[in-house]
């Protein structure tokens, strides 16, 4: 059962190209986002669509298949576990984020 624990799986469209982010020790790491987006009917009936957008962090390896393959537009599935962060901006004011730290990327749009 652990295997299922914090795991998310999305399908959805990268909202802008990757950033691409170089550390002093030659590693890399991706970033982006991910909409993904669903629809339910109102009280009169009508069909309401939404997105949801999600902070995609990808590290090791698969920084060079987002480097290489992944744009915006692109759709694509991502498994990976759900993080969440805090830091304090310029202003002294304390932010919040949530991410999904992906380990896994499959591209399905060409």
């Amino acid at each position: 059962m652990n295997a299922l624990r914090n795991k998310v799986q999305l399908i959805g469209r990268l909202g802008q190209d990757p950033e691409i982010i170089n550390f002093e020790d030659g590693n890399k790491m991706a970033k982006f986002s991910l909409a993904t987006d669903d629809s339910y009917k109102d009280k009169e009936g009508n069909k309401v669509e939404r997105a949801h957008w999600h902070n995609i962090v990808v590290r090791g390896g698969l920084v060079k298949v987002v480097e290489d393959y992944v744009t915006k537009g692109k759709e694509i599935a991502v498994e990976g576990k759900l993080t969440n962060r805090s830091w304090e901006d310029k202003d002294g004011i304390k932010r919040y984020t949530t991410e999904i730290i992906c380990n896994e990327l499959l591209m399905l749009s060409k």
